[in-house]
């Protein structure tokens, strides 16, 4: 079965969308399958090359999408972006962040900059795409913010204290956001969602043999699918997910139950 024909299906028509590290991964997924329901597609990446290819993707299969490369951590990157998309498109209907990056180390040996990276890209980029969305969500009554977590930020993981730290940090504020939104007079949500292991390229560069140990740590005994991610962002962009707020998915393969 492809993985088109296992994508749920939602309708996201007249709707715009703005996905963080969209050029690879998670966000790729996220980005084509958005654009597959109907949402105009604003991809960001730090790098132009295969963030065109994502693009032209969402284009030949009949959508609309542009890119902006921007760094996430920077504040006025961000807005810039953002007052583009407006001016583009008049709204901002769906914000999925879910730019990451990792820089392992146990933490005796962590850097000052290895710890500040991560934290900026991972956790303060969530609080600057998050805080210019509301701006225009609050305007349109309106909107989806989706926060991509980590099963890290839920129990930790040995070597990756900056990047469990960040991860935690997108839970509690994600929760404390929804809070702020929430009321009769919006339809405003905001949703983190918490994966396990992902078959991206950042698993790929376990190996074949730390990947079979991996799974075996897992009950469903495979690495979950990017497009599985997508699926789960699409149906908490959808109307059938109105009152789902605060709350953090996970979806690891039972690995944390």
């Amino acid at each position: 079965m492809s993985d088109d024909q296992r994508r749920i299906s939602v309708d996201l028509s007249g709707q715009v969308a703005l996905v963080t590290g969209a050029s690879r991964g998670i966000g790729r997924e996220i980005a084509l399958g958005l654009g597959k329901c109907g949402a105009a597609v604003a991809c960001v990446a730090r790098s132009q090359g295969k963030l065109d290819e994502v693009v032209a993707e969402i284009k030949a299969a009949g959508g609309e999408a542009g890119g902006f490369v921007c760094d996430v951590a920077d504040s006025e990157a961000v807005q810039k972006v953002f007052d583009a998309v407006v001016e583009a498109q008049e709204r901002v209907d769906i914000v999925v962040n879910n730019a990451g990056i990792t820089r392992d180390g146990l933490i005796p040996r962590m850097t000052d900059e290895d710890w500040d990276q991560v934290i900026a890209t991972n956790l303060r980029s969530v609080f600057l795409l998050t805080r210019a969305a509301t701006q225009v969500m609050m305007r349109q009554k309106t909107g989806r913010i989706i926060n991509i977590s980590s099963v890290s930020g839920l129990v930790g993981n040995p070597g990756q204290s900056n990047y469990s730290a960040s991860k935690a940090g997108i839970i509690g504020f994600t929760q404390t956001v929804a809070r702020e939104m929430a009321s009769r007079k919006r339809k405003i949500t905001v949703n983190a969602i918490c994966p396990g292991f992902i078959a991206t390229e950042m698993t790929d560069a376990l190996g074949p043999a730390l990947e079979d140990e991996v799974k075996k740590r897992i009950p469903a005994q495979r690495l979950g699918q990017a497009y599985e991610i997508a699926d789960a962002v699409l149906y908490l962009a959808s109307d059938s997910a109105s009152y789902i707020t605060g709350q953090v998915i996970t979806l690891d393969g039972g690995l944390t139950a």
